[in-house]
């Protein structure tokens, strides 16, 4: 049966039941006879569709034409167990082409040019049923967009011109009278104040009704996390002031939600937690997440367990639109390779979305944490303000989906002043002391699909690029605090490498950090199938104690990994080796974790 053109073999297949059926059990001689018949009305329009409508369709049947009335007689006189062999051949015949393309309209309503381009059906274009389709469609939409809510445009009549090889078009619309959105009601709010969903609606009364706009509305509610599911339905009728009322309908979602976390690598060991989060905690859409993890289970970076305890509140549209204040209080604990740390943590971040690609924030935080290195404890206070700008291109709305094109850019800029003092005694060269200093760090990683250079298939064959430069300015690295250095190695600069593997190191072979730090990873992922996929990798990094990236022992590592998309985003298996590690360190990571390593 094939014809040449892949897309009319995919419809001529898809529509027949001799061949979606032939695996089934077997039937009788008149219902096989029946299918048969069928077949060819099927096979018929699937031409047709395509705009052959001169085409033929031979159906034979052990020999025997579909139409030979003794055709029952015949299959009921094959040997028991014989199948009957079905020969389908098709002939394509010409392709037909639009004629005249007509829309009528009543009296004293026309069409606007916008309005014929968004039509888009031409003399001479071939008569392909889904374009003649799809062109009301966009008439359709083009009308409500102006404003014609109760715009209609009847199914297309096509009238078959065999002489010339052409379909004439007349499709009959209607575009009523542009109109205003009306009255909008709120309908099924329980705990959610109606006037902080008033203020997000994007929709108002007066405006121009444009479904678009509303469609919009609706789905910037339905992404506050407030709201299971948020409908919207216009009137049957215009009020009698002319304007089309507008009826929002909210489900609101749980109140309480608890979910679970898990990660695995065999630097950091394993971490478990939970997070109990109060949905609309004052009924205009706050968030309050506590959340408890358990850390550095059997990781080879860690000397014991640690544990990370946080209440997050998030309060949207905090004074403006398009803006959130995050406060945080944290109770951390890290027995790290490179220092012992517990610490109180408080901090208040406004962010604002600027666009559709730039965000930025800024805020305040102060914390207060005891940190063991080498023998010595000091306590340090520190007050901080974090600034940051990102920009992203790629275009998804869950950070966890895996992208295939545009640009992801972190600025981050973190002034801060220490206070540092000494408690306790030990041989180790930690100095401590007062310093103001500036933490800079730029993170950027770009996709390239190598579909846009004919290579592979959309999304499924991709080159993922990332590059990190981060210096620290105003002190050396022993006037910092040992969280606030700079450090390399793990899952997030250079795999293979243990967490904070990568830099310079005391006599002992424990991190030390520095103040200046370059990485660069190059990563191939390829898709398999719907659910899997693979990727190879190469990671560089080093860190040095001078005032400026780009010096320090330069450190390799390349891995593989598997990966299992699920609908929340791709479990990722991460297995990397050092190319050139130092004394001390592991000969390989592994890395398990939700979400792609960038």
């Amino acid at each position: 049966m094939p014809t040449g053109n892949a897309a009319l073999d995919a419809a001529l297949k898809g529509s027949s039941s001799l061949i979606s059926l032939q695996k089934t059990h077997a039937v009788g001689p008149f219902a096989l006879a029946g299918r048969i018949r069928d077949d060819r009305g099927r096979l018929e329009i699937a031409l047709e569709s395509f705009g052959y409508y001169g085409g033929s369709i031979d159906i034979t049947v052990a020999g025997h034409p579909a139409a030979d009335p003794d055709l029952p007689d015949i299959l009921a006189g094959l040997p028991a167990g014989q199948p009957a062999r079905v020969r389908i051949a098709v002939a394509i015949g010409p392709l037909f082409h639009l004629g005249t393309v007509t829309v009528t309209l009543p009296p004293g309503e026309s069409l606007s040019p916008a309005d014929d381009r968004a039509l888009d059906l031409h003399a001479g274009q071939p008569a392909v049923a889904s374009d003649v389709l799809g062109g009301g469609t966009r008439l359709l939409t083009a009308l409500q967009e102006e404003g014609h809510a109760f715009a209609d445009v009847q199914p297309p009549l096509a009238y078959l011109r065999p002489a010339t090889r052409t379909l004439d078009i007349v499709i009959a619309a209607k575009l009523g009278p542009r109109v205003d959105i009306g009255r909008i009601t709120l309908a099924g709010l329980r705990r959610a104040n109606p006037g902080y969903v008033a203020r997000l609606l994007e929709v108002h009364q007066g405006q121009l009704y444009q479904p678009s706009r509303i469609e919009a509305a609706r789905q910037e509610l339905a992404s506050t996390g407030v709201f299971s599911d948020v409908g919207v339905t216009a009137a049957k009728q215009l009020a009698p002031d002319g304007e089309l009322p507008l009826t929002f309908d909210f489900s609101e979602a749980k109140l309480h939600t608890v979910s679970l976390q898990a990660g695995y690598s065999t630097d950091l060991g394993g971490s478990a937690g939970v997070t109990w989060t109060h949905h609309d905690l004052f009924g205009n859409g706050e968030r309050l997440d506590l959340t408890a993890l358990l850390t550095g289970v059997g990781g080879t970076s860690e000397n014991g367990l640690g544990y990370d305890v946080y209440a997050d509140l998030l309060k949207p549209d905090f004074y403006n639109r398009d803006q959130t204040l995050d406060v945080r209080v944290e109770g951390l604990k890290q027995d790290l390779e490179a220092y012992d740390q517990t610490a109180l943590l408080m901090r208040a971040v406004v962010n604002r979305k600027l666009s559709r690609l730039w965000t930025v924030s800024g805020g305040v935080g102060v914390e207060e944490e005891r940190i063991l290195q080498q023998g010595v404890s000091r306590e340090y206070t520190l007050a901080f303000v974090p600034l940051s700008a990102n920009y992203d291109s790629t275009g998804l709305a869950n950070p966890l989906d895996d992208p295939t094109h545009g640009f992801r850019i972190a600025l981050d800029a973190t002034p801060s002043y220490s206070l540092g003092s000494g408690n306790g005694s030990g041989g180790g060269t930690n100095q401590g002391g007062d310093s103001f200093f500036a933490i800079l760090q730029t993170t950027a990683s770009t996709y390239l699909d190598l579909a846009r250079i004919g290579l592979a298939k959309p999304g499924r064959s991709v080159i993922a690029l990332r590059a990190t430069v981060g210096t620290v300015q105003g002190a050396t690295t022993f006037e910092l605090p040992p969280d606030q250095r700079l450090y390399a190695g793990g899952s997030g600069t250079v795999r293979g490498y243990k967490y904070q593997g990568v830099g310079p190191l005391f006599p002992n072979g424990d991190p030390i950090g520095g103040t200046a730090l370059d990485a660069g990873t190059i990563e191939f992922r390829q898709r398999i199938g719907k659910t899997y996929g693979v990727a190879a990798f190469a990671d560089a990094g080093q860190v040095s104690s001078s005032s400026g990236p780009f010096q320090g022992t330069l450190r390799v590592g390349a891995g593989v990994g598997a990966r299992y998309y699920t609908p929340i985003g791709p479990i990722r298996l991460d297995v990397a080796v050092p190319l050139n590690k130092p004394p001390y360190g592991d000969s390989f990571e592994l890395y398990v974790g939700l979400g792609e390593a960038f």
